[in-house]
């Protein structure tokens, strides 16, 4: 009996040791539809273009002035981020930005809008502008400086905040994100599947 019990112990291991070995092969070899960290580090690179493109990297910003048009001009009427990221006190960014951008028959250089307009807390600028690729990645990653996002929750901002969207239906007069939408979220997922690397 001792002898048959032995028996089905040293056969439980094995089998265990068989499992957890499979399990780790499974782990570490790509499915269907997973990125190489090569192929993660190089769809950066599209994102890259995206996140420091003038609709996303005007609010974007190191110091507390809003930037505009294509050229990245300082905010005219001196704006400022504010306490909450939301403009001064009596002089907040829903002022002359609305929640939807104002009809062409207005004419150019009217404010656009976007619901919840709004640059980044002072305390986290999530800053877009001068930033190597490298720097650029480690920032988005950062939930410290994202607002506690991981990478799903970042994969949903980009696909669905109509802010972001914002930036591909930016109004008369403004050039919109180059790369299509659909290229971009793509491009975030391949990113994300791969383990978000960074350059």
């Amino acid at each position: 009996m001792k002898t048959k019990r032995g028996s089905m112990f040293g056969f439980g291991v094995l089998f265990a040791v068989l499992v957890l070995a499979v399990s780790g092969i499974a782990l570490s070899t790509p499915t269907s539809g997973s990125a190489s960290s090569a192929d993660g580090v190089a769809a950066f690179e599209t994102i890259r273009a995206v996140l420091q493109h003038p609709r996303c990297q005007n609010c974007h910003i190191p110091g507390d002035a809003p930037l505009q048009f294509d050229e990245g001009r300082p905010h005219a009427q001196n704006v400022r981020r504010g306490p909450d990221g939301k403009g001064s006190v009596g002089f907040g960014c829903e002022t002359c930005h609305f929640s939807a951008n104002p009809p062409a028959s207005y004419g150019l250089h009217m404010p656009p809008g976007a619901p919840n307009w709004h640059l980044p807390p002072p305390e986290r600028k999530m800053v877009f502008i001068g930033l190597s690729s490298g720097d650029l990645c480690r920032t988005v990653k950062n939930r410290e400086s994202n607002g506690g996002k991981d990478l799903a929750a970042l994969l949903e901002h980009v696909s669905h905040d109509k802010l972001v969207l914002w930036g591909w239906d930016p109004g008369l007069g403004r050039n919109p994100v180059s790369v299509p939408h659909a290229e971009f979220v793509a491009k975030f997922q391949q990113w994300v599947n791969a383990g978000a690397p960074c350059p």
